[in-house]
This record gives structure tokens, C-alpha cells and sequence, in this order.
């Protein structure tokens, strides 16, 4: 596997925590989340339109409305996670609430014989993805420790033990400090590098445990026009609004029952909080070239974003007789403060292409029967772009060059597949569908894709509907504790499985 670039810069002596490439993931790997009856569809509205959920997909499906409707989408998530670590199994469970597509849309029709035929407006939010999840395993290692990444800081930048007690306060200091990580000497005891005291040859029983909560979500303002009931056409401005939280502990504990060899164990406690605001354009139409068939197309450019992160940490060492137990954070070397920082990202672009049948396609929906229909996604994962907010900051300008190019390289455009439909019975309605997301890796080694399998049920009566649906989504990723560039990386195996129950109420008006 591709060896992983950790770059870290001293700024007014103290360590810059760095952004990697799985940053950019979290705004760009998700399945479709909307209203309950997007849902249950498999999360299908390229080219269907009639819902909420166009407004964040393809806007030109505003167009389809001509009653006004009110919609709010409470929801659940179930967390299944397994994960496989160097032979180890393990598994955690954690469920939240969650939210879909909400809020309103307004329509208008034209009494004259006007080419535009009616319109609509909608304003509405949706979490886009939900980030309340709980990542744990734990295993035997004798290739490598958390540890090493800090020598290979250390010795790339050359440090003193000045700039190795100062400079990197949210993670070598504090190993240096306790004693993690101590000085070797050369002749005439001058500074001749440094060494970890972890025995790796023998091997460390290994623990991560991370808590993550937050999401992402997305206001949308749309528009969008009909024209004759043939072309629909509308667009969107969305305002993405990041919150994410992580409490990571991580761990290693001498494997051996060696009192004098010099560890015992070390914990590493870290919480991690971004948060982003942004603007991007949602842009799509959709054509019927025949009673029966609906062809969507819609193209949701790259979303530009700015963050703020902050960061504490903290670790506590047993060295057993050399320097016995110490702890350090970073609280207290930082004046009590967490560490701050402030970038710009550009996500990936997103393309969409998609068709749909209708049984009975006529203007009035009540005598439609079914339909069914397909999306096809193209999402340009290795297009995320980090930038430095201060541009005068040559350091950080060259680090994002060189992140940017790190993404490049680790990530790859990839095609996700949706397909759903419905069956009505007067005024209730059967709803089954699926989807599979596709890797955003470019090593094939990592394998990852989410499959989803999605049902639900709708009722619709006198200006009043309701839509319950679950979707149940089996999903393969990988979860790195560390990532080191002198030595291969190993990583968690991640499988299981996330449930989504999404319940739509909404009222005609």
C-alpha cells in the first residue's frame, strides 16, 4: 500500500495539528438520505421528482408540485460495527437520532397559456450524513507501535531536545515528556537521535476506542419551473453546515510479564472538534420524452467550505523503573488552551444520471400505479481540495500542496448505483429498493463499498401523508489507529451493518 504522508510544521513553536485525506471522506462518502419515502426507494430521485428530497438531489423535481406541502422527517440509526484487527475480532454498538429531508414548498400555476406552465420554491434541511458512531478494537502487534510516528517527526525535523520537549505539544512533547520517546546518545554524549521504549520485537497488546457524533447537514433554497409537463428544470443553492466531534483513547500494554524491561504501558487520550460552514449549486433537470418515462440529469458542483478545528490531548506513560509513571497534556502547555486552527476545503463534484417508469403516468398522481426507477452517481472522490485561510503562511501553503497531492493519489472517482420503486394501492403504497456505493480508494487492498437494502410504506389521504421506511446498509471500510512511512501500515478490517429508520409526516395545504 501506498505509503501515507504525515507532514507536520512548528508555527510560533508549537505543533500545527495537520488535516489528512480522511478528513476530505467524511463530507464525500455517505449513502442517500431524505425523506421516508426516498428512503424506502432506495434513495432514487434523479428523475422522479414529487418530493422534498429533490431539493437536495435533483431540483429540477420541485417542478412536479403544484400544491404547496409542509414535511418534517424525524429518524433513528442503529450502529453495528465489527472490526477485525491482526486476527482479533471485535464489535460495538451505538444508535442515535437522526433527521431527513424537512421543511416546505411552495408551488404556483399559470392560468394563462404561458410556456411555463408552474413553479415552486422550496426551503427545506436534511443531514446529509451522521457522524454519532463508536469505532473500537483491539489486538496483538509486534510490527509496529503508535510510538514510531513520533520518531519519524522527531528525526525528520531534525529536533533538539528544545524543540522536542516545546514545539509539538498535541503529540511527540507529550511522549517525550513521559518518556515514551527518550534521547539516544552518541560519543561525548552529544544527541545522536531518538528511541522509543515500547519493545515492539516482543509485541504490545493494542487498543482504540473512538466516539465520534456531529453530522453533516444541508439547507437548501430551490427553484424550479415546468414547462408544458415535458421539461423541468431548477436549481438549488445549499449551505453545508459541518459539526464533528471525536474523543479518541488509545493504548498499548507490554504482551510480556517482563517487570525490567523498561514499559509497561502508555495512553494516548485525544478530543477533536471541526467545525464547517460552506456553499455550493445543485443544478439538474428532468425531461419526458414519452407519457411513461422520465430522463433526470443534475450536477452538483464542489461545495466550498471553511473550517475551524480545535484539539486537546493528553498521555500518561509507565516506563516501570526507568522513569516510572508520568503524565502530560497539552492543557498544560498551551496555557490551558486547545489548539486552533482554520483551513478552507473544496468537496468533490457529483454527477447524476438517471431514468424512471410510471405506471399510468398522468397529470393526476392519484391514478398513477407504480413506478420504478434508477439513479446512476459519479462522485470524484480524489477531487477534495484543503487550502490554507491564511495565504501568507508559505508553511501551510506548501502543506496543503502537498495533502492535496497526497489525495490525489490515495483516492479515486467511483460510480454508486440506486435503484427503487412502488406499488399503490389506493391510498396506501409498498415501497422496496437498494444501492451500492462503490470504494473511494484507489489501493485495491482496501476494501470498501456499502450495499443497501431499503423498504417502507406510505399513506396518503385527504391532503395528509405518511411515509415509514427503514434502510439496512452492509458496509466494508478500514479504520487506521496510525499510519507510519517507514513501515507497512496495518489497519482494522470494518464490517457490520447501519440501519436508518426514517419516518416522513407532511401536510398539503
Amino acid at each position: 500500500m501506498k505509503k501515507y504522508l504525515l507532514i507536520l510544521f512548528i508555527l510560533s513553536g508549537s505543533y500545527l495539528f495537520a488535516q489528512t485525506p480522511d478528513d476530505a471522506l467524511r463530507t464525500a462518502w455517505f449513502t442517500q438520505n431524505g425523506s421516508g419515502r426516498n428512503t424506502a426507494t432506495g434513495g432514487v430521485m434523479g428523475s422522479l421528482g414529487g418530493d422534498i428530497t429533490a431539493n437536495h438531489v435533483n431540483p429540477a423535481g420541485l417542478g412536479l408540485f403544484k400544491t404547496n406541502e409542509f414535511v418534517l422527517s424525524p429518524g433513528f440509526n442503529l450502529n453495528n460495527n465489527k472490526l477485525e484487527y491482526r486476527g482479533t475480532n471485535n464489535s460495538v454498538q451505538k444508535n442515535n437520532f437522526n433527521y431527513g429531508a424537512s421543511g416546505i414548498i411552495l408551488s404556483s400555476s399559470s392560468n394563462n397559456k404561458k410556456k411555463w406552465t408552474s413553479s415552486a420554491f422550496a426551503v427545506s434541511v436534511n443531514q446529509v450524513a451522521n457522524y454519532n458512531n463508536h469505532i473500537q478494537f483491539t489486538g496483538f502487534n509486534n510490527m509496529s507501535s503508535f510510538s514510531e510516528k513520533y520518531l519519524e517527526e522527531l528525526t525528520r525535523d531534525r529536533a533538539d531536545t528544545n524543540a522536542a520537549l516545546s514545539n509539538y505539544i498535541f503529540g511527540s512533547s507529550l511522549a517525550f515528556r513521559t518518556y515514551l520517546i527518550d534521547t539516544l546518545r552518541g560519543p561525548g554524549g552529544a544527541l545522536a537521535g531518538y528511541q522509543s521504549l515500547v519493545p515492539i520485537s516482543t509485541g504490545v497488546n493494542q487498543s482504540y476506542d473512538a466516539v465520534t457524533s456531529g453530522g453533516y447537514h444541508e439547507i437548501a433554497i430551490g427553484l424550479a419551473g415546468n414547462m408544458d409537463d415535458k421539461m423541468y428544470m431548477g436549481g438549488s443553492l445549499v449551505i453545508p453546515v459541518i459539526n464533528y466531534k471525536r474523543d479518541l483513547v488509545y493504548s498499548e500494554k507490554d504482551a510480556t510479564n517482563n517487570l525490567n524491561n523498561n514499559f509497561s504501558s502508555f495512553e494516548y487520550k485525544e478530543t477533536f472538534s471541526s467545525r464547517g460552514i460552506g456553499v455550493g449549486l445543485k443544478l439538474g433537470m428532468i425531461y419526458k420524452p414519452t407519457d411513461y418515462w422520465r430522463l433526470g440529469f443534475a450536477f452538483h458542483t464542489p461545495q466550498v467550505m471553511g473550517y475551524k478545528d480545535e484539539i486537546s490531548s493528553s498521555m500518561t506513560t509507565n516506563t516501570e523503573s526507568y522513569a516510572k509513571t508520568i503524565s502530560e497534556s497539552s492543557s498544560n502547555l498551551n496555557s490551558g488552551n486547545p489548539g486552533k486552527s482554520e483551513y478552507n476545503l473544496i468537496t468533490p463534484y457529483r454527477a447524476i444520471v438517471s431514468a424512471s417508469y410510471v405506471f399510468r403516468e398522468v397529470k393526476d398522481t392519484k391514478r398513477q400505479k407504480a413506478f420504478l426507477s434508477a439513479d446512476l452517481e459519479y462522485v470524484n472522490y480524489r477531487g477534495s481540495r484543503f487550502s490554507a485561510s491564511n495565504k501568507s503562511d508559505q508553511a501551510l501553503v506548501d502543506y496543503y500542496a502537498l495533502l492535496n497531492s497526497e489525495i490525489k493519489d490515495y483516492y479515486k472517482g467511483n460510480f454508486n448505483f440506486r435503484m427503487g420503486g412502488e406499488l399503490k394501492f389506493n391510498v396506501w403504497m409498498v415501497r422496496l429498493g437498494g444501492g451500492f456505493y462503490g470504494s473511494p480508494y484507489a489501493d485495491a487492498n482496501l476494501k470498501a463499498n456499502k450495499i443497501v437494502a431499503t423498504g417502507g410504506l406510505g399513506y396518503r389521504n385527504h391532503g395528509m401523508f405518511i411515509d415509514l421506511s427503514y434502510a439496512h446498509a452492509f458496509q466494508k471500510d478500514v479504520q487506521f489507529a496510525y499510519r507510519l512511512n517507514d513501515k507497512p501500515n496495518t489497519y482494522a478490517a470494518q464490517t457490520g451493518a447501519k440501519g436508518n429508520l426514517m419516518m416522513t409526516v407532511g401536510f398539503k395545504f
